[in-house]
Protein backbone atom coordinates (compact mmCIF):
# COMPACT_ATOMS: atom_id res chain seq x y z
CA UNK A 1 0.00 0.00 0.00
CA UNK A 2 1.58 3.72 -1.08
CA UNK A 3 1.35 6.46 0.54
CA UNK A 4 -0.90 8.46 -2.00
CA UNK A 5 -3.39 5.52 -1.20
CA UNK A 6 -3.40 6.50 2.39
CA UNK A 7 -3.24 9.67 1.61
CA UNK A 8 -7.20 9.61 -0.29
CA UNK A 9 -8.23 7.26 2.63
CA UNK A 10 -7.21 9.47 5.06
CA UNK A 11 -8.76 12.22 2.92
CA UNK A 12 -12.29 10.33 2.74
CA UNK A 13 -12.07 9.66 6.28
CA UNK A 14 -11.60 13.62 7.07
CA UNK A 15 -14.77 14.20 5.16
CA UNK A 16 -17.01 11.15 7.23
CA UNK A 17 -15.92 12.16 10.54
CA UNK A 18 -16.45 15.75 9.74
CA UNK A 19 -20.26 15.01 8.14
CA UNK A 20 -22.63 16.01 11.07
CA UNK A 21 -24.12 12.67 12.50
CA UNK A 22 -25.19 10.71 16.04
CA UNK A 23 -21.86 11.00 16.97
CA UNK A 24 -20.10 14.12 16.26
CA UNK A 25 -23.95 15.33 17.94
CA UNK A 26 -23.06 12.83 21.06
CA UNK A 27 -19.71 13.83 21.32
CA UNK A 28 -20.10 18.00 21.14
CA UNK A 29 -22.77 17.51 23.73
CA UNK A 30 -20.84 15.42 26.20
CA UNK A 31 -18.47 18.05 26.17
CA UNK A 32 -20.71 20.77 26.62
CA UNK A 33 -22.07 18.71 29.67
CA UNK A 34 -18.75 17.22 30.86
CA UNK A 35 -15.92 18.58 29.25
CA UNK A 36 -13.10 17.25 27.37
CA UNK A 37 -12.01 14.45 29.31
CA UNK A 38 -15.45 13.16 29.98
CA UNK A 39 -15.64 12.56 25.58
CA UNK A 40 -12.90 10.18 25.65
CA UNK A 41 -14.50 6.89 26.71
CA UNK A 42 -17.08 8.23 23.63
CA UNK A 43 -14.62 8.98 21.51
CA UNK A 44 -12.99 5.26 22.12
CA UNK A 45 -16.43 3.42 21.30
CA UNK A 46 -17.30 5.88 18.43
CA UNK A 47 -13.55 4.46 16.54
CA UNK A 48 -13.42 1.24 17.64
CA UNK A 49 -16.97 0.66 15.72
CA UNK A 50 -15.32 2.35 13.17
CA UNK A 51 -12.11 -0.17 12.79
CA UNK A 52 -15.00 -2.76 13.32
CA UNK A 53 -16.69 -2.14 10.14
CA UNK A 54 -12.87 -1.69 8.57
CA UNK A 55 -12.26 -5.32 9.38
CA UNK A 56 -15.52 -6.44 7.94
CA UNK A 57 -14.62 -5.16 4.80
CA UNK A 58 -10.79 -5.81 4.78
CA UNK A 59 -11.59 -9.96 5.46
CA UNK A 60 -14.45 -9.97 3.02
CA UNK A 61 -17.57 -10.33 5.42
CA UNK A 62 -19.12 -6.82 3.65
CA UNK A 63 -22.51 -8.92 3.40
CA UNK A 64 -21.89 -9.88 7.36
CA UNK A 65 -21.77 -6.05 8.16
CA UNK A 66 -24.34 -5.31 5.67
CA UNK A 67 -26.76 -8.21 8.06
CA UNK A 68 -25.80 -6.19 10.75
CA UNK A 69 -26.67 -3.05 9.61
CA UNK A 70 -30.00 -4.80 9.26
CA UNK A 71 -30.21 -6.89 12.12
CA UNK A 72 -29.11 -3.73 14.35
CA UNK A 73 -32.84 -2.12 14.62
CA UNK A 74 -33.38 -2.47 18.06
CA UNK A 75 -30.01 -1.43 18.82
CA UNK A 76 -30.43 1.56 16.64
CA UNK A 77 -33.63 2.10 18.83
CA UNK A 78 -32.13 1.20 21.80
CA UNK A 79 -29.58 4.16 21.00
CA UNK A 80 -31.30 6.76 20.15
CA UNK A 81 -33.78 6.03 23.37
CA UNK A 82 -30.89 6.54 25.69
CA UNK A 83 -29.56 9.55 24.11
CA UNK A 84 -32.43 10.68 24.21
CA UNK A 85 -33.21 9.80 27.65
CA UNK A 86 -29.45 11.86 28.32
CA UNK A 87 -30.72 14.94 26.45
CA UNK A 88 -34.02 15.08 28.51
CA UNK A 89 -32.08 14.31 32.08
CA UNK A 90 -29.63 17.41 30.83
CA UNK A 91 -32.57 19.52 30.13
CA UNK A 92 -34.19 18.45 33.74
CA UNK A 93 -31.26 18.91 35.88
CA UNK A 94 -30.51 22.39 37.84
CA UNK A 95 -27.44 24.13 36.56
CA UNK A 96 -24.92 23.68 39.35
CA UNK A 97 -21.16 22.71 39.55
CA UNK A 98 -22.54 18.90 40.91
CA UNK A 99 -24.54 18.54 37.44
CA UNK A 100 -21.66 19.96 35.20
CA UNK A 101 -19.33 17.75 36.60
CA UNK A 102 -20.99 14.25 37.00
CA UNK A 103 -20.04 11.84 33.85
CA UNK A 104 -21.76 8.74 32.77
CA UNK A 105 -19.51 5.91 33.64
CA UNK A 106 -16.25 4.97 31.55
CA UNK A 107 -17.67 1.69 30.37
CA UNK A 108 -21.39 3.26 29.63
CA UNK A 109 -19.93 6.06 27.46
CA UNK A 110 -17.83 3.53 25.80
CA UNK A 111 -20.56 1.19 24.89
CA UNK A 112 -22.79 4.06 23.55
CA UNK A 113 -20.11 5.13 21.40
CA UNK A 114 -19.50 1.48 19.76
CA UNK A 115 -23.42 1.52 19.89
CA UNK A 116 -23.66 4.59 17.91
CA UNK A 117 -21.09 3.72 15.33
CA UNK A 118 -22.48 0.49 14.56
CA UNK A 119 -26.03 1.67 14.30
CA UNK A 120 -24.82 4.26 11.41
CA UNK A 121 -25.81 3.38 8.16
CA UNK A 122 -23.64 6.13 6.69
CA UNK A 123 -20.40 4.28 8.27
CA UNK A 124 -22.20 1.08 7.37
CA UNK A 125 -22.33 2.38 3.54
CA UNK A 126 -19.00 3.85 3.33
CA UNK A 127 -16.92 0.69 4.53
CA UNK A 128 -19.10 -1.43 2.66
CA UNK A 129 -20.09 0.22 -0.50
CA UNK A 130 -17.71 2.72 -0.92
CA UNK A 131 -14.07 2.03 0.62
CA UNK A 132 -13.97 -1.58 -1.68
CA UNK A 133 -14.42 0.27 -4.74
CA UNK A 134 -12.12 3.08 -3.86
CA UNK A 135 -9.54 0.40 -2.77
CA UNK A 136 -8.56 -2.97 -3.63
CA UNK A 137 -8.79 -4.55 -0.40
CA UNK A 138 -8.09 -7.92 -1.09
CA UNK A 139 -4.52 -6.91 -1.88
CA UNK A 140 -3.50 -5.47 1.46
CA UNK A 141 -0.27 -6.98 3.45
CA UNK A 142 -1.16 -7.74 6.76
CA UNK A 143 1.31 -4.09 7.34
CA UNK A 144 -1.31 -2.79 4.86
CA UNK A 145 -4.36 -3.52 6.88
CA UNK A 146 -1.92 -2.37 10.18
CA UNK A 147 -1.39 0.93 8.37
CA UNK A 148 -5.38 1.39 7.00
CA UNK A 149 -6.46 1.06 10.72
CA UNK A 150 -4.23 3.22 12.40
CA UNK A 151 -5.03 5.38 9.28
CA UNK A 152 -8.63 4.93 10.22
CA UNK A 153 -8.13 5.16 13.77
CA UNK A 154 -6.32 8.49 13.71
CA UNK A 155 -8.34 10.45 11.38
CA UNK A 156 -11.57 10.04 13.26
CA UNK A 157 -10.32 10.47 16.94
CA UNK A 158 -8.55 13.32 15.37
CA UNK A 159 -11.57 15.07 14.05
CA UNK A 160 -14.01 13.79 17.14
CA UNK A 161 -11.83 15.24 19.48
CA UNK A 162 -11.21 18.63 17.48
CA UNK A 163 -15.18 18.94 18.16
CA UNK A 164 -14.57 17.66 21.77
CA UNK A 165 -12.03 20.45 22.43
CA UNK A 166 -14.26 23.17 20.61
CA UNK A 167 -17.42 22.49 22.83
CA UNK A 168 -15.27 22.21 25.97
CA UNK A 169 -13.61 25.43 25.56
CA UNK A 170 -17.05 26.93 25.23
CA UNK A 171 -17.72 25.24 28.36
CA UNK A 172 -15.30 26.95 29.69
CA UNK A 173 -15.78 30.46 28.55
CA UNK A 174 -19.53 30.40 30.26
CA UNK A 175 -19.03 30.55 34.13
CA UNK A 176 -22.11 32.36 35.06
CA UNK A 177 -25.42 30.91 35.94
CA UNK A 178 -27.53 31.52 33.38
CA UNK A 179 -24.47 30.45 31.07
CA UNK A 180 -24.26 27.26 32.51
CA UNK A 181 -27.36 26.61 32.18
CA UNK A 182 -28.25 27.72 28.10
CA UNK A 183 -24.75 25.32 27.88
CA UNK A 184 -26.51 22.51 29.60
CA UNK A 185 -29.60 22.74 27.58
CA UNK A 186 -27.88 22.98 24.45
CA UNK A 187 -26.47 19.85 25.44
CA UNK A 188 -29.52 18.58 26.06
CA UNK A 189 -30.78 19.43 22.86
CA UNK A 190 -27.67 18.17 20.88
CA UNK A 191 -28.22 14.33 22.60
CA UNK A 192 -32.01 14.81 21.41
CA UNK A 193 -31.06 15.38 18.08
CA UNK A 194 -28.15 12.41 18.10
CA UNK A 195 -31.51 10.07 19.26
CA UNK A 196 -33.93 11.70 17.11
CA UNK A 197 -31.26 11.08 13.81
CA UNK A 198 -30.86 7.37 14.76
CA UNK A 199 -34.69 6.79 15.21
CA UNK A 200 -35.12 8.65 12.27
CA UNK A 201 -32.51 6.42 10.36
CA UNK A 202 -34.32 3.12 11.53
CA UNK A 203 -38.11 4.69 10.09
CA UNK A 204 -36.30 5.71 6.69
CA UNK A 205 -34.93 2.49 5.88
Amino acid sequence: MDIFSLAGLAAAMVVLALTPGPGVLATVATALSHGFRGTLSLIAGLVTGDICYLLFAVFGLSMVAEALGECFILIKLCAGAYLAYLGIRLLATRPDENARDSAPSTRRSYTSGLFITLANPKVILFYCGFLPAFMDLSALTPTGIGLTTLTVATVVASVLCGYALLASRARQAMTGRHAVSAVQKTAGGLMLAAGFKLATDVITE
